[in-house]
């Protein structure tokens, strides 16, 4: 390859990539007076309260804006990216690396109602964009994927620039982010925590360094 080409998206195979799973994100859509709506903490905290619902457990812009850096990343233009998202209702979808996701969150949730009502979004030659498939996440990684969770309370903690150039190549890897403001991922097929930093980070922060860390990893501009 020339030096400053990119690889062909199209010839990525599944063990040069790095997988994201967006955990116990909380896309929950409920009929209101004017629609479906998917519920979120500034819009609808009465039926939350009248629910008996955590209304601080209700932010699905995090997941907005986890895919927003994940998607726009130069190592999902180059075909090294793929992303999950598994819902609080265990819902999991498949997240095409060739969508453009909405850049307002009221567009996202328009399009997030769409597809939790007709469990898929096409484009418009036909292609699936963004589609619910069937669980455990597990059964749609590769072979041998390595699976870590990320946690600030994680015992480990790792320089992840560092920590992806002791991957072996052709090693299929995947990260475990929570797309939630407070608490902890707790999937049962996480075989490591680790933390990236002394400090909480955001899940939409966490994604981004996850994204550059491999970007150097193979050498994407």
């Amino acid at each position: 390859m020339e030096e400053g080409a990119q690889p062909d998206p199209r010839k990525i195979s599944p063990e040069e990539k790095v997988y994201v799973i967006l955990e116990a994100a909380p896309l929950e859509v409920a009929k209101v007076k004017d629609g479906f709506h998917l519920l979120n903490c500034d819009d609808h905290k009465g039926i939350l309260k009248k629910n008996n619902k955590n209304i601080a457990d209700y932010r699905p812009d995090i997941t907005h804006q986890c895919l927003l850096t994940l998607l726009d990343s130069p190592l999902n233009k180059t075909g090294h990216l793929q992303v999950y998202i598994h819902t609080t209702k265990n819902v999991l979808i498949e997240v095409s690396p060739q969508i453009r996701i909405p850049r307002t969150y009221k567009r996202f949730a328009g399009l997030m109602v769409q597809l939790l009502h007709t469990m898929k979004i096409r484009s418009e030659d036909g292609q699936y964009l963004m589609r619910t498939i069937q669980n455990p996440v597990e059964a749609h990684l590769p072979a041998g994927c390595r699976k870590y969770g990320m946690s600030c309370r994680a015992p480990r903690q790792v320089d992840i620039v560092d920590f992806a150039q002791t991957i072996p190549r052709k090693t299929p890897v995947a990260f475990v982010v929570g797309a939630f403001a407070h608490g902890q991922i707790e999937p049962e097929y996480v075989e490591e925590f680790l933390s990236i930093s002394g400090f909480p980070l955001s899940a939409s922060v966490v994604s981004g360094k996850i994204c550059c860390a491999f970007e150097r990893y193979f050498t994407v501009i």
